[in-house]
């Protein structure tokens, strides 16, 4: 595994008890903590590419997502990272590396937990 090789994540909130309000709060609130990882070389929400010309929406992003890119000898830290902060909440993973992709679901500790898991095979740790 080459360290200098990107992995990048999307993150999805998606808890259907949860309104779109508090789906997108999770969302900022997990940027605002991820920002401060040195360790991370981008984070940022994922914009909608759909809008209407002349929309007058703030940011224009998607509800309740968000992205991560880290170098691969960093992708285990953000994954414990989000291990610890995400546990108990619905969420989608998508990670990408080398046009490979894998996608996951967690709904529970145990399945975010498994999820990392999967993931840390997937990049290679």
């Amino acid at each position: 595994m080459s360290e200098n090789t990107n992995v990048k994540f999307t993150i999805g909130f998606n808890d259907p008890e949860l309104e779109p309000e508090e789906l997108e709060g999770q969302a900022q609130q997990l940027v605002a903590e991820l920002r401060q990882m040195d360790e991370l070389d981008a984070v940022d929400r994922v914009l909608d590419s759909n809008l209407p010309e002349g929309s007058k929406s703030l940011g224009g992003a998607l509800v309740g997502l968000l992205t991560a890119e880290v170098n691969a000898a960093n992708a285990g830290k953000l994954l414990g990272f989000l291990g610890d902060r995400l546990g108990g909440k619905s969420i989608e993973m998508a990670v990408e590396k080398d046009d490979r992709k894998l996608s996951v679901k967690a709904h529970s500790r145990e399945e975010l937990e498994a999820a990392v898991k999967a993931a840390l095979e997937f990049i290679g740790e």
